[in-house]
């Protein structure tokens, strides 16, 4: 039987945000336009791929932590091309039972994510943009996975600076964590712009270039987005200094990136 499904153009001489971030962990599932993109960000700022690899092990920080505290739910916005350890092998490394809604507007994320995600009712993957969050939260797939009567975890790692200010991200930020229950956490990384300002200002320059936005924030402005909820030790500090476990949290020299973890009254 034919395959009936519409044809979907992958726009792949585009770089996307999700493949270059592939592309500087040193993954294959990226093109040429990805590449190029990433060798822009290296050369007016090597630093960028230690910040992409604090990214990554910010993210099994937090969700272990988050899965320690008994949260048994977990929201990855903007998940980019799966690479192991992924948010449900670290949750349930520590808790079997929790579920993880994976989203992306990448349809190649997607594809990949339905190849590599185990078959069973714990994990999705819901292929939609962060800058309509109701599509999200209306979509079955994540009504059929999160109950917002329960903590949830909302991770948006290395996402928000790629909104403009025009997009609200603070209000995406309020409208995903309005519902959600008490005890519910928010974990964000975000490049910080007065960290490294030159370079914050190259590495955006370079983006933008490539059809990308990239909005580096002063730590002030990330800490807006936690307005209303309890930062948690030890607060919004740059990544390698958040509750490091080892030498893979990152240079603090070379990762001029801020990550904290907040949890709702």
């Amino acid at each position: 039987m034919a395959d009936e499904r519409p044809q979907v153009d992958l726009r792949t001489d585009r770089p996307h945000p999700a493949r270059v971030y592939d592309a500087l962990l040193g993954g294959k599932d990226n093109f040429a336009a990805d590449r190029a993109a990433a060798a822009a960000g290296i050369e007016r700022s090597p630093e960028v791929r230690d910040i992409a690899l604090a990214n990554r092990a910010f993210l099994r920080r937090v969700v272990t932590e988050a899965a320690r505290a008994g949260v048994r739910q977990f929201v990855d916005l903007g998940t980019g091309i799966p690479t192991s350890p992924n948010v449900h092998e670290v949750a349930q490394a520590v808790a079997p039972d929790a579920t993880v809604v994976y989203v992306d507007n990448d349809p190649i994320v997607s594809a990949h994510a339905r190849a590599l995600l185990p078959a069973g009712a714990t994990t999705a993957i819901i292929e939609a943009d962060l800058r309509d969050p109701d599509a999200i939260l209306d979509d079955p797939k994540f009504r059929a996975l999160v109950d917002f009567s329960r903590p949830v975890a909302v991770l948006m790692v290395a996402i928000l600076h790629h909104l403009p200010n025009e997009a609200d991200p603070a209000g995406i930020v309020g409208r995903f964590l309005g519902p959600a229950a008490p005890g519910s956490l928010l974990a964000i990384s975000h490049l910080g712009a007065d960290l490294a300002p030159e370079k914050a200002v190259g590495v955006s320059t370079a983006a933008a270039q490539g059809g990308i936005t990239l909005l580096p924030r002063d730590r002030a402005d990330i800490l807006r987005f936690f307005t209303g909820l309890d930062l948690l030790d030890p607060g919004l500090v740059p990544l390698p200094l958040w509750r490091p476990d080892g030498p893979d949290a990152g240079d603090v020299t070379k990762v001029w990136s801020y990550g904290g973890l907040a949890r709702k009254p």
